[in-house]
């Protein structure tokens, strides 16, 4: 690999590299076979690309392990671990040291910072994930916020498994919300929630069928 772009000359058989002339690599990144590179992407530092992973075009990728079948779309990966067959984009960040499982679908517009989103689980789009823990085939609403940051502190939002958090639903951290739950639209929730349980309203309260 070069030290700035890649030239023709330089080309690795075992992956495509559409537009070597606007297509930044650093010589320490590693890419698997299959991968496919798109106009105006940039690869970075300790970044390892698993097989037949599509990057680009227009994503930034520093310093982070991004498994096989990923797709990243328009969009800024740094210094964090995506697992397999994961999708992102486009205009999505994913930052500080987040972890996204494998099969996680992250729509537009999303933020993902220092959180861990585990299998299965769905982002979906102008939504911000900060601190937090999400379970397995959880599905985030759009517009939902992690509400993290209290003026002084950063506090941790905890959502299990199987959850259906609704489109704007403001979480406001610290605060666990138990699996198999679910928020309604809107929602403002501002204490734990048990499993097993609907909440809704401002603030959020259980609905009793």
């Amino acid at each position: 690999m070069s030290k700035s772009k890649k030239n023709e000359e330089d080309l690795d058989p075992h992956y495509i590299i559409v537009d070597p002339n606007n297509t930044y690599i650093d010589p320490s990144v590693e890419i698997g076979e299959g991968c496919v590179i798109e106009p105006f992407s940039f690869l970075k530092g300790k970044t390892k690309i698993g097989d037949n992973t599509k990057i680009g075009p227009n994503s930034y990728i520093e310093n982070m392990i991004v498994g096989s079948n990923c797709k990243i779309f328009y969009s800024t990966c740094l210094d964090s671990m995506i697992e397999t067959e994961v999708k992102i984009g486009p205009y999505s960040r994913i930052r500080d040291n987040s972890f996204i499982g494998s099969g996680v679908y992250i729509g537009n517009y999303a933020e993902i910072k220092y959180s861990t989103i585990q299998e299965k689980s769905i982002i979906s789009h102008f939504t911000y994930i900060g601190n937090a823990t999400i379970g397995t085939n959880v599905n985030i609403g759009a517009g939902t916020v992690t509400c993290n940051y209290d003026g002084e502190s950063k506090h941790n939002t905890s959502i299990g498994d199987n959850c259906f958090i609704g489109s704007g639903t403001m979480l406001i951290a610290p605060i666990k919300i138990g699996s198999k739950s679910i928020t309604g639209a809107g929602s403002v929730v501002t204490k734990n929630v048990k499993a097993n349980t609907t909440v809704a309203g401002n603030p959020a309260r259980t609905l009793v069928n």
